[in-house]
């Protein structure tokens, strides 16, 4: 039940995204054009946690959902860099600790129905603080006890699939050692 695809256009580029009308056939034999967004790179992210402290959480303000939310740290994956690398920066960046040894956790795409990009996320055991917070990207950090990252995600103050996605799996699994 694979679909066909018989080509594809550009409708928008920027460095950030593509949007793109590609011609699809079904194996019923319809075709259609349907809008894909390609993401030019992929995106990583950290689930720091300190078992004396907590998880490593950022609050911040997205203009798109015109929301606040508590997040883990990550953004896209620069060129020449590798995920692993990306969260660890990412990280240091957005909350001013930088965290230690990474482990792959595992990957994902967010929306396969029409968007490419595939996320990455890795766990850290602790951090050492070495700055402070871009503030461009964080409104405030904290170290979240994980009862209160539970009482966060159920309150709905955990606002983005990427953390919640990453957030839940720590929770539901043996825990983010």
């Amino acid at each position: 039940m694979r679909w066909t695809v018989h080509g594809e256009r550009s409708l928008y580029e920027s460095e950030y995204m593509n949007l793109r009308l590609v011609d699809v056939e079904l194996p019923s034999g319809a075709r259609f054009e349907h809008h894909v967004l390609r993401f030019p790179r992929e995106a990583a992210a950290t689930v720091v946690h300190d078992p004396n402290r907590g998880i490593l959480l950022l609050r911040r303000h997205r203009f798109v959902t015109d929301s606040w939310g508590w997040e883990i740290p990550g953004g896209r994956v620069d060129e020449g860099e590798t995920p692993a690398d990306a969260a660890a920066r990412e990280t240091l960046e957005e909350t001013g600790w930088r965290p230690g040894l990474l482990r792959h956790l595992f990957s994902y795409h967010p929306a396969p129905g029409g968007v490419d990009q595939r996320f990455h996320v890795f766990a850290a055991d602790g951090a050492v603080e070495e700055g402070t917070p871009d503030v461009d990207e964080a409104e405030r950090v904290e170290w979240v006890p994980l009862d209160g990252v539970r009482e966060l995600v159920r309150t709905g103050d955990v606002t983005d699939g990427y953390s919640l996605t990453a957030l839940l799996w720590v929770l539901a699994g043996p825990g983010p050692a």
